[in-house]
């Protein structure tokens, strides 16, 4: 006579000495060990920084912007501090707002004062959110009022799609074994 052994149900018993962790927002976001920062991205991306002198003028910033393919220009006092930042969106409003005569105005006409910074241990998805609700696409990096960089929304983007890429990964891998 053969013995079979029929199907039998998961039974809670079997779970002795495991234990389960229900999921949470910060559960499904990566881990504070392993968070991108800001300064993960200027390691990656450098601290380069396009600017300009409060004295230029929008032309000079728009040669600057065109030059170097990019979306937004720091203004720079003379001692390195940043006094404000001019993109590419306030220089479109107001050539269409004033014509062409803006184009011989100094940038601080046109900059933004005091823009809102970040600093570099700042975690990325805080700055993702940062950008998002102030509907802005550059941040400066400041370290003690010292800049040490900008980083852009497509910094952001892109590090954060490695991150979730990351993380499926990791799913994938629990999942298979």
């Amino acid at each position: 006579m053969s013995f079979v052994e029929s199907y039998r149900g998961h039974l809670k018993a079997d779970d002795e000495g495991q234990k389960s962790h229900s999921q949470s927002l910060e559960s499904n976001l990566a881990s504070s060990e392993s968070a991108i920062t800001v300064a993960a991205i200027l390691e990656d991306k450098g601290h380069v920084v396009f600017s300009v002198g409060p004295s230029d003028t929008v032309r000079d910033a728009v040669q600057v912007l065109r030059t170097n393919r990019i979306g937004a220009v720091l203004v720079l006092g003379a001692d390195g501090g940043l006094l404000g930042i001019l993109s590419e969106r306030d220089v479109v409003r107001e050539l269409a707002d004033t014509g062409e005569r803006v184009m011989t105005s100094p940038v601080t006409d046109l900059m933004t004062a005091n823009p809102i910074t970040c600093h570099p241990g700042e975690r990325l998805i805080e700055m993702l959110r940062r950008m998002t609700e102030g509907r802005f696409r550059h941040l400066p990096v400041m370290d003690n009022d010292r800049l040490v960089g900008v980083v852009t929304i497509g910094d952001v983007v892109k590090h954060r799609l490695r991150e979730l890429e990351y993380e499926a990964l990791k799913m994938k891998q629990m999942i298979v074994g």
